[in-house]
């Protein structure tokens, strides 16, 4: 995903990930803003990251649910952006998490949340 859609991780912390991302002219939509799906996508991955952090040896967390709020349209010349994901809650079955993009001064440009479930890898 990281070729497709590129990203710079930096370095986690348990329950929270960071990303640094640039938008790109290949993600606009029809009116020349960054495309909803890059952004959902975008918020999917670092929340998804963030509850990767909280896994014992031998646990899977595919996503469940993710929903996204779009508070300002990215365009090209946005510049870089941090998305930002976080763990609210840990429990034994489903982890549920919280994410946000915002450009380098702080401002919010698209909100989320989500739901992992916690699996066993099959031995």
């Amino acid at each position: 995903m990281a070729e497709t859609l590129p990203f710079t991780l930096l370095p986690p912390e348990e329950g929270k990930v960071e990303l640094l991302v640039t938008p790109e002219a290949r993600f606009c939509n029809l009116t020349n803003s960054i495309h909803g799906g890059w952004i959902m996508t975008m918020l999917d991955t670092a929340m998804s990251l963030a509850a990767q952090t909280t896994l014992a040896p031998g646990e899977l967390c595919p996503s469940h649910e993710t929903s996204a709020k779009f508070v300002r349209p990215i365009f090209v010349d946005s510049g870089v952006m941090r998305v930002i994901g976080h763990v609210v809650s840990r429990g034994r079955t489903i982890i549920t998490l919280e994410g946000r993009i915002e450009n380098s001064q702080g401002g919010l440009y698209a909100h989320g949340t989500s739901t992992c479930l916690i699996l066993r890898e099959k031995q």
